[in-house]
């Protein structure tokens, strides 16, 4: 009888302990997580901070990973939230509505596509935020390299060339941008597109190369997501 009192009581005791100890774990680990160097108002609050400075239109919170390398929010929510409330011809990628006349014009055999309704659309044009809900609160690496951006192009209509240059501009941590380099194909539709992608290659500044097409909008955090592929 007594050998079951004395369990029970030690079984107690356990409870009993596990009750006041779980608490102050949980604060512990919260506390650590606030202070990413674990000196509480320490360096890691003011590293934190200075980070906080120079960045990507507005304050981003960063989180270490790995072997002390830091995770940052390069999104630029303020410039989402605005684009989402554009409206106009052709934002949020929105069909431009044409008469008959418009549709059958000669600039469709020009350019392959109705340069007026180019012309007619913002160079900033918005565009929709197709990501999936877990991408837009994904973290990258705070240091990541510089990208020269190289961008091909033929004959092109300049509105549809000059949104694709104003959507890399305005949607891309200025930091991670090294150059946008335009390279003037003079082939003749026979092939040497795809030659011309290389001569730049060797002038380029940036640590990585991105090639785009030259009606390839840039969504958001795309650059730091290839950047953070490579």
């Amino acid at each position: 009888m007594r050998r079951k009192e004395k369990r029970l009581l030690q079984a107690v005791a356990l409870v009993l302990a596990a009750l006041v100890l779980l608490p102050n774990v949980g604060l512990w680990a919260l506390y650590r997580e606030r202070q990413p160097d674990g000196t509480p108002g320490g360096s890691g609050a003011a590293a934190a901070a200075a980070a906080g400075q120079g960045s990507h239109n507005q304050p981003k919170k960063s989180l270490f990973f790995g072997d002390r390398q830091r995770l940052k929010d390069w999104h630029d929510k303020e410039s989402i939230k605005r684009d989402a409330q554009r409206a106009g011809d052709g934002e949020q990628g929105r069909p431009f509505p044409l008469t008959y006349a418009e549709r059958v014009d000669q600039a469709y055999r020009e350019n392959g596509f109705n340069i007026y309704v180019s012309d007619k659309i913002s160079l900033n044009r918005s565009l929709p935020d197709i990501r999936h809900p877990n991408c837009k609160s994904k973290r990258y690496l705070e240091t990541l390299p510089n990208t020269s951006i190289i961008i091909p192009f033929h004959n092109e209509g300049w509105s549809s060339l000059l949104r694709t240059v104003h959507s890399v501009l305005n949607r891309s941590p200025p930091e991670l941008i090294a150059e946008i380099v335009l390279v003037d194909d003079f082939s003749d539709r026979d092939g040497r597109l795809s030659w011309s992608r290389g001569p730049s290659s060797p002038r380029a500044c940036g640590r990585w190369l991105q090639r785009r097409d030259e009606h390839l909008a840039s969504p958001y955090s795309l650059i730091p997501l290839a950047s953070a592929s490579l």
